[in-house]
């Protein structure tokens, strides 16, 4: 008997994503400034891969498969590096001591 490669790979992914949650939600707070950096520089890391993609089609085909998902794997890494930029300034924001006025 063997196993639909779709359904193999599937499977693999759906778990992967259970594995990312539980991991994700049982970092301390104090780790995850450096989580956010790590997965700052996954995405570009997916950015690049995603422009091989994007450029890998022919020119009289702009529209293929290949370059309309390496497309929104673009948009989609920009908005997490964006994201977790945001998310990192302010997590370093609560760590800086607040001035106080002096009068």
């Amino acid at each position: 008997m063997e196993i639909d490669p779709f359904i193999f790979r599937l499977s693999i992914f759906i778990l992967s994503i259970f594995i990312g949650y539980y991991v994700v939600w049982s970092v301390t707070p104090s780790l995850h400034t450096p989580l956010m950096s790590v997965t700052n520089a996954i995405s570009s890391v997916i950015i690049v891969g995603a422009i091989i993609a994007a450029l890998a089609g022919s020119s009289e085909n702009v529209f293929s498969t290949s370059s309309v998902f390496g497309f929104i794997a673009i948009i989609l890494a920009a908005i997490n590096i964006f994201g977790g930029f945001l998310v990192t300034q302010r997590m370093l924001q609560m760590y800086k001591k607040k001035k106080k006025d002096k009068k």
